[in-house]
């Protein structure tokens, strides 16, 4: 066992048969609301499909303490930890500098990025701020960018990214083979015109007979009506399409008609 997976038993066994995963979203300009994250949505869909659950996101300034401590904290809780933001070639891009200090390793000009780098610019325009971008922790795996070839990269369990949503969904889209998912998640949604508090006590009830789903309720206001898509969601199919089947007579007994779809759309 090596020092990374002693420290960090998750990192050790990341084909656990319930994978879990954290996002960390580094930048002041999210926290300042100059930029809107688009990252989050498209990293919690895509891991959905291949079994990874999504329980934690965090959102830090480019304050290299603050990075550390999460890092630290979430690759230790969760099988998969991936970060966006702060690996570009300015000054407030310290992502890869704070991975390197959360693991205890050196930062290193990562031969293979500079080569990239190389191949990827002019001659003349690889300056030494753009260089910046080929400093990785030690020990650290690329991470593809075919779009700017400034690549991510993954050390232990975590992976990270740039913040750039089509840099980022492009680096995603290559890392995914490398993680072990686990069971589908099937889901349902019942919609109806009916208000939460109508069918609470009855959805209550649903849950506690079903405790190996995960139902929610989620109230909309369209078309000039108030109504709730109500989602159930389980690795279980057989189950969720019974439970699914319940709600759907729960709903029509309490005066609602129900709109059944497969997904989570209602």
């Amino acid at each position: 066992m090596t020092s990374e997976t002693a420290e960090n038993p998750v990192a050790a066994n990341p084909t656990a048969a319930n994978p879990t995963a954290a996002v960390l979203v580094i930048g002041n300009e999210i926290l300042s609301g100059r930029t809107k994250d688009a990252n989050l949505g498209h990293i919690a869909e895509k891991l959905t499909e291949i079994g990874v659950r999504l329980r934690e996101a965090r959102v830090v300034p480019d304050v290299e303490e603050e990075i550390v401590a999460a890092v630290n904290a979430l690759r230790a809780r969760y099988t998969y930890v991936f970060t966006t933001g702060g690996i570009g070639p300015t000054h407030d891009d310290i992502t890869a500098a704070c991975i390197a200090k959360a693991f205890g390793v050196a930062l290193e000009r990562n031969p293979e990025a500079v080569a990239r780098l190389e191949r990827h610019y002019a001659a003349g325009q690889l300056n030494e701020a753009r260089l910046r971008m080929a400093n990785v922790p030690a020990g650290g795996i690329l991470i593809d960018n075919p779009i700017s070839q400034a690549p991510g990269f993954q050390i232990g369990n975590v992976f990270v990214m740039a913040g750039v949503p089509n840099i980022m969904r492009a680096m995603l889209d290559g890392l995914l083979p490398r993680l072990a998912g686990g069971p589908a998640l099937h889901a349902r949604t019942v919609a109806c015109e009916l208000g939460e508090g109508v069918i609470a006590a009855d959805l209550s009830a649903l849950q506690d007979r079903h405790p190996a789903l995960e139902i929610g309720s989620y109230p909309y206001f369209r078309n000039g009506f108030f109504g709730v898509s109500l989602v159930l969601r389980g690795t279980g199919e057989e189950e969720v399409a019974a439970a699914t089947e319940e709600l759907a007579g729960i709903i029509s007994r309490l005066g609602g008609t129900p709109t059944v779809t497969v997904g989570t759309k209602g």
